[in-house]
């Protein structure tokens, strides 16, 4: 399994979108400031996955929300219910 992925930081109040082909290793190399761009920030939480079977599915899937706005615009009005800001 591939996944797209999307982290919440309260404090930065920024979401990250990224791709892995395993999630749970992913968050903690996360969490652990193992990665640059979320390493200015301790509290990623894991907002919204999707599961795909190929990495190129996973990996267009992270490319279309960054590249276009009205997917991501779609998506986080869904995550914005979630999280409740």
């Amino acid at each position: 399994m591939f996944y797209m992925y999307v982290l919440w930081s309260k404090n930065l109040q920024k979401f990250y979108i990224g791709a892995t082909s395993n999630l749970r290793l992913r968050y903690l190399q996360h969490q652990s400031g193992e990665s640059i761009w979320t390493s200015q920030a301790k509290d990623w939480k894991l907002q919204y996955y999707e599961a795909f079977l190929s990495r190129k599915l996973a990996f267009c899937r992270e490319k279309k929300l960054k590249k276009r706005a009205k997917s991501w615009k779609e998506l986080k009005k869904r995550i914005y219910l979630e999280i409740g800001d």
